[in-house]
């Protein structure tokens, strides 16, 4: 069959297999393994011993601390925090996704469980959605199944001693023993109502490269058509440049009202939002002008390329990812420092809290600003062309 004898059919044949194997890479092997490690959480062990009407001492705190420690099988990394301040201001800072706050009082409650009495016991559990929503469920999840071993715990260990004595449990007494600990759980900086669960930021970041780089297609093409009509090349640049910031300043605004206008989603800081997404975007702009300059359309399947890998991780939190995909992805693609930025500004205390984020999107667009003002050096086809006609001789009469 004549269909088979074309060398573009084998080549397309193979080629399937090829984009499969890549973007398969992409979009499957950084994900498809995650699960969470050494997951930083905050314990305040506030806790003072105390003793039991019979005189026995009670340290449950110190108990929780060695239990929780010694626990090899829960995916955290436990820093252990004077006060319940400390703990708070480094959740402020997105040091941790959790924190369990136990009391000063939780040991005296406790024991007062076996008296005439009962104090209910309680200690915080404290979750940082704003951090990685997926990462505080995590910590909630973990932090509380070890919570209710504790009362598990502790409830067998009263019963055994109440076994023992004769005078009858008041009603108070026995609901008490149920659950001698109360978790009292409390979320910090909170994502917001249609926030796509906590993930809006890389949402956000990703439709903002999308725009972005039609924004230096069209100026590209723009740029060569006015090349070609004898447009000086450093003025057509400087066009170029100045039209796409502004482009992507309008963009970045629009996307902006649409999300919260169209979609209600809540921005607790929208106007600070707008303009991390406005240095973002123009990021991203001089990245992909800077690529299209030097090397023209197929720069387009790096910057594909580019996306595809970095969509998956966007949302992530590093503990969940491979080490192999942290060391060769999500330590250097610029969308995951505009998706922590985005997240710092959005959940945290505005851009203020993503100065650092901020600062690393305008070093890679500073470096690829002076990369795309380089491209005036390069000489076009036009240009090429010009100078060998102008090196032809003229004909002599």
């Amino acid at each position: 069959m004549t269909l088979f004898k074309q060398k573009i059919t084998w080549i397309g044949f193979v080629g399937v297999f090829v984009v499969l194997i890549v973007f398969g890479a992409a979009m499957m092997g950084s994900v498809l393994g995650m699960k969470p490690q050494h997951l930083p959480v905050a314990l305040v062990v506030a806790d003072q011993p105390a003793q039991t009407a019979k005189g026995k001492a009670v340290a449950v705190g110190e108990m929780i601390k060695q239990m929780l420690l010694a626990n090899e099988q829960m995916p955290f990394t436990f820093t252990v925090i004077e006060t319940e301040a400390a703990a708070r201001e480094a959740l402020d800072e997105g040091k941790y996704y959790g924190a369990l706050v136990l009391p000063a009082d939780l040991s005296a409650n406790v024991s007062s469980l076996m008296s005439a009495q009962p104090v209910q016991a309680s200690v915080s559990m404290i979750s940082n959605d704003g951090l990685n929503t997926q990462a505080a469920t995590v910590v909630k999840q973990g932090l509380g199944q070890a919570m209710r071993m504790v009362n598990a715990e502790l409830a067998r260990s009263m019963l055994s001693q109440i076994g023992s004595q004769t005078e009858q449990l008041s009603i108070a007494v026995a609901q008490a023993l149920l659950s001698p600990i109360q978790v009292q759980e409390e979320a910090v900086h909170a994502v917001g109502a249609n926030n796509a669960s906590g993930n809006a930021p890389g949402l956000l970041t990703q439709i903002m490269w999308m725009g972005s780089l039609i924004a230096a297609v069209i100026l590209f093409l723009a740029r060569g058509n006015a090349r070609k009509a004898g447009a000086n090349s450093w003025a057509s640049i400087l066009a170029q440049l100045g039209t796409g910031v502004i482009m992507i300043g309008a963009a970045s605004g629009f996307l902006i009202w649409m999300a919260s206008s169209w979609y209600g989603m809540e921005l607790a800081h929208a106007s600070e939002t707008w303009l991390f997404l406005w240095l973002a975007g123009s990021m991203y702009f001089l990245i992909q002008s800077a690529l299209l300059n030097w090397i023209g359309f197929p720069a387009m399947a790096i910057m594909v390329l580019l996306m595809f890998f970095s969509m998956p991780i966007l949302n992530a939190a590093p503990e969940f990812l491979t080490q192999t995909t942290r060391d060769w992805i999500y330590s250097w693609t610029p969308l995951r420092f505009v998706a922590d930025g985005l997240r710092e500004v959005m959940y945290f205390s505005g851009l203020k809290a993503a100065a650092s984020n901020a600062a690393i999107v305008w070093s890679i667009g500073g470096a690829f600003l002076l990369l795309l003002l380089a491209s005036g050096f390069k000489k076009g086809k036009a240009s090429v062309e010009a100078s060998r006609a102008s090196a032809v001789p003229a004909p002599i009469n």
